[in-house]
């Protein structure tokens, strides 16, 4: 039943008046009689009879009598729920799309999607050549196996092209895939492969954005089986494909894989266990890696692909950092200035040679955050406490938080009224780099307008990390500024992100002597040290390494339980956690409450789901009001 409580989180057993027998069909939406409520459900199966010995209501209605509750993934959902401590009915909302009559009704095409033919000849594995076990990845798909893959993409890759032949001779071998994608722009990439390897009509695109009639209708034609391929973001990895044959996913460390609801799956691990189940293949790729990728290859679950070391030095720009001894001795302000001389004599270079230059900037706005210029006191807002910042040159400071606008601002400490940027956004270096460079075409990519590609001239793009646009033929030159605001932030995975963060910009430039990158940072810092060397393997190694001394994830399982004190406590009495369960904290959270951290070997990973689970569904049959925020495997710790 679609009823979000964990001590009703189990089937139970109705009987099927013979009107509604032939539509009464597993898969199907129902409505049924609960505690005097009319509430829906799902028909998990059919039986001739029932373990119950009292009395048993009938099915109210049949919603629809098109099955769109996959077996598979019926199964799938019971395991990721028992995975994050959740309710089957919360992943069931998040599997199967809302319903639209109006698109179930439309004329239907029953064809099924098109098997294997002559047409289908093997995949060229000429585009994963330059990785040595790359075209017996493409031979085993092809063949019908399930292999196992953590790729590590070249700097340059066309890596939508890649999992174009993945998914290619996926198809080849008479199986379907699901690929799942951080965002917008990457589907788009990735769409434009697919229908240019298989052809138009062969895959469908899903995704929470297309709206719900056009998510509808792909949804439909992937469970008809009209379509062996299913492509899109965190919403299409419960997408149903016949004959499951690869799930694959790019840029599993991108916190956009991670879904905000409860019970809070991340696609990776939803990805992975389906390949479990179906006993399909499976590849995580990027340029960068993230620990849990580097524990697939650890553990044996799965096999790197990657370049020898003599093909990713052919690829990579000249990447350099500010800083160091030599360049200390020609500039002493290198240290701390934003933007040395060293990257902007590489920005300078790059223009003249009429090649675009790409400057990431990690904060969007023009001044998200300002101080006193006397004192340098933050500038804070005097209603709630939240930072003040500055919309543009001529704007009146006004707080992030609450809006409000701080006109005549004053320094609680000195009393002084002028103000200096303490951190610098994306519009504000635009504007400033404009006018470094007079007539150089200069344009923004962030959240306001995000763009897909830009021409290959001489032109400066400033872009916040995720927006960085394609260049044709690549950039010049990249620079990557204000490294201290990734790698200071309060979060385990601040030096995994970074890195994560500068690969994909890199990745844009051309490689050397053409294309140079200068990240503003330390260049004995580890994440630096990885990114001069094309080497996250390495880092993710080390990264792991790091965890399972400290007791951190994912080399342990932990759960964070949030709520007010008295709450949180009431859950953890009650839960019958693991023996070699440790119990840490609590610390404070957000508004106000704690929060309680519960760590556990790996091997006791279902136990403690188990133990959370039950102790939920005991706070729930006592009706507690005091909700809690449970979730196992969180994406950020801090």
């Amino acid at each position: 039943m679609d009823v979000p409580l964990a001590h009703l989180d189990r089937p139970f057993d109705y009987l099927v008046p013979a009107e509604l027998d032939e539509v009464a069909v597993p898969g199907t939406r129902v409505k049924v009689r609960f505690a005097g409520q009319l509430v829906d459900g799902w028909l998990l199966s059919r039986a001739d009879d029932s373990g119950h010995t009292g009395r048993l209501a009938y099915l109210e209605k049949v919603v629809s009598p098109e099955p769109v509750l996959a077996p598979e993934i019926a199964r799938l959902a019971r395991a990721v729920a028992d995975r994050y401590a959740g309710n089957l009915a919360d992943v069931l909302r998040l599997a199967v799309p809302p319903r639209h009559a109006r698109v179930e009704k439309e004329p239907r095409d029953d064809q099924p999607a098109a098997t294997a033919t002559a047409e289908d000849a093997p995949v060229d594995p000429r585009g994963w050549r330059d990785y040595p076990t790359g075209p017996a990845l493409l031979r085993a798909l092809t063949d019908g196996r399930a292999p196992r893959a953590v790729w590590s993409a070249l700097p340059g890759e066309d890596w939508a092209a890649r999992y174009a032949d993945a998914v290619a001779a996926t198809v080849a071998g008479g199986r379907g895939a699901v690929v799942v994608v951080p965002d917008a722009r990457d589907l788009d990439r990735l769409d434009a492969a697919l229908t240019a390897v298989l052809g138009p009509g062969r895959h469908v695109s899903l995704t929470a954005a297309l709206g719900p009639a056009r998510r509808y209708r792909a949804f439909l034609a992937a469970r008809r089986g009209r379509v062996p391929v299913v492509i899109g973001t965190r919403a299409a990895m419960f997408a149903p494909v016949d004959r499951l044959g690869l799930v694959a996913v790019w840029d599993d460390g991108d916190d956009l894989h991670s879904e905000p609801r409860a019970p809070y799956p991340h696609a990776r691990d939803v990805l992975l266990t389906r390949a479990q189940l179906a006993e399909a293949g499976a590849l995580v790729g990027g340029h960068a890696r993230s620990a849990e990728a580097q524990l697939l290859l650890e553990t044996g679950w799965a096999r790197e692909v990657v370049a020898d070391r003599a093909t990713v030095r052919a690829r990579i720009p000249a990447i350099a950092p500010t800083g160091d001894d030599p360049q200390l001795a020609r500039d002493p302000g290198a240290a701390t200035a934003r933007l040395p001389s060293l990257a902007w004599t590489a920005a300078r270079d790059a223009l003249r040679q009429d090649l675009p230059v790409l400057v990431q900037v990690p904060r969007r706005g023009y001044l998200p955050s300002i101080s006193c210029a006397d004192c340098r006191t933050p500038a804070r807002c005097a209603h709630c406490a939240g930072p003040l910042a500055l919309p543009s040159a001529g704007g009146t400071p006004a707080c992030r938080w609450c809006a409000r606008v701080a006109a005549a601002y004053a320094c609680p400490q000195c009393g002084g009224r002028r103000l200096r940027a303490a951190v610098t956004g994306a519009r504000r270096t635009a504007e400033e780099l404009g006018r470094a460079f007079a007539g150089v075409p200069v344009r923004t990519s962030g959240r306001e307008e995000v763009l897909t590609d830009v021409p290959g001239g001489a032109a400066l793009v400033v872009a916040t990390p995720g927006a960085e646009p394609v260049a044709e033929g690549g950039y010049g030159a990249v620079l990557l500024l204000d490294s201290w605001a990734l790698l200071t932030r309060a979060d385990l995975r601040a030096g995994e992100e970074a890195l994560r963060r500068w690969l994909a910009a890199a990745a844009l430039a051309r490689p050397a002597p053409a294309g140079r990158v200068v990240v503003v940072a330390d260049g004995a810092l580890a994440p630096v040290q990885a990114l001069l060397r094309w080497d996250a393997a390495w880092f993710a190694g080390r990264e792991l390494a790091e965890r399972r001394e400290l007791g951190f994830p994912p080399a342990v399982r932990m759960a964070s339980v949030t709520g007010a004190a008295e709450a949180v406590a009431d859950l953890l009495t009650a839960a019958r956690l693991p023996e070699d369960a440790e119990v840490l904290g609590p610390v404070p959270a957000e508004e106000g409450r704690e929060r309680m951290l519960v760590r556990v070997p790996r091997a006791r990973a279902a136990a403690l789901a188990e133990a959370l689970h039950s102790a939920a569904g005991a706070r729930a049959a006592r009706k507690a009001t005091d909700p809690v925020r449970l979730q196992v495997d969180p994406l950020s710790l801090f």
